[in-house]
């Protein structure tokens, strides 16, 4: 049983790491250190960050789903190997002694950070594929992926998206969706390793999820809000705004001449 001191400590360090993973990626770069720093064993800070981390992402990837962004033909094969490569990575991780994967923890930790903050980002769409080619670039990144994430995890999301727009060439609508079906598909497979092994710790697990959930949904919608123009007129391209074209917002014009008569009519 955990202390008080320990929710209060977890709970807004993986709420924060939810916020930062909706908008930008890598929130599991701040919670996992935040599962070790409140002194919870290197195996059983896996498990329960995948348990809080799992219920964030699939409140993104429902959100992604219904919005019509996931791709479910190539979705669908890539799910399965991320399933296979995040149970093999997540078995690895717990074959690996504490000690030895405590020293891991501190060379990949801040290498994963560096790559991280020094990515350019997504500037530009690339020449999509024939369906056929980028299936077959997309099944190896997902299996590579589903290793990585079961055996470690932060910056998951983040390598996905880079990786399948730049690699495989999927626009990017079609990409982040993707991106979130298969991180799930490797967060669900990971955690089942993990809850069979009796790491993952659920009452804590469970508590920091809702943080993660919240934080997530409320990011997506304060994002929608402020990029409102960005979203509906590039049909979701995130993309900065010296770079591509967008409408002008001067479509509203019609609508807005429209309604002017109308008031006049009346």
């Amino acid at each position: 049983m955990h202390s008080i001191l320990t929710y209060l400590l977890l709970c807004p360090l993986v709420g924060i790491a939810g916020f930062v993973d909706a908008i930008a990626g890598g929130g599991g770069l701040i919670s996992l250190p935040a599962y070790l720093i409140a002194g919870i064993p290197v195996h059983n800070a896996l498990g329960t960050n995948k348990l809080s981390s799992t219920m964030g992402t699939t409140v993104a990837t429902v959100r992604y789903a219904r919005s019509g962004f996931i791709p479910w033909q190539q979705a669908l094969l890539c799910v399965l190997f991320a399933l296979a490569g995040s149970s093999l990575g997540a078995k690895l991780a717990l074959t690996i002694p504490t000690r030895t994967f405590s020293i891991l923890m501190l060379v990949i930790l801040p290498l994963t950070a560096c790559y991280l903050l020094r990515s350019q980002g997504l500037t530009q769409e690339r020449e999509p594929y024939p369906f056929r080619k980028t299936l077959l670039i997309s099944l190896p990144i997902a299996l590579m992926l589903g290793v990585y994430d079961g055996f470690y995890g932060p910056g998951t999301g983040t390598f996905l998206l880079l990786l399948l727009t730049g690699v495989a060439h999927l626009p990017l609508n079609q990409a982040a969706g993707l991106t979130k079906a298969i991180n799930l598909a490797t967060n669900v497979a990971a955690l089942t390793v993990f809850l069979r092994s009796g790491v993952s710790d659920l009452s804590l697990g469970l508590v920091a999820g809702c943080f993660v959930g919240w934080s997530v949904a409320y990011a997506r919608i304060r994002n929608m809000e402020k990029n409102l123009d960005i979203h509906i007129f590039c049909n979701g391209h995130l993309l900065k705004r010296t770079k591509g074209t967008c409408p002008s917002p001067k479509v509203f014009d019609r609508y807005q001449g429209d309604t002017e008569e109308r008031m006049k009519e009346s």
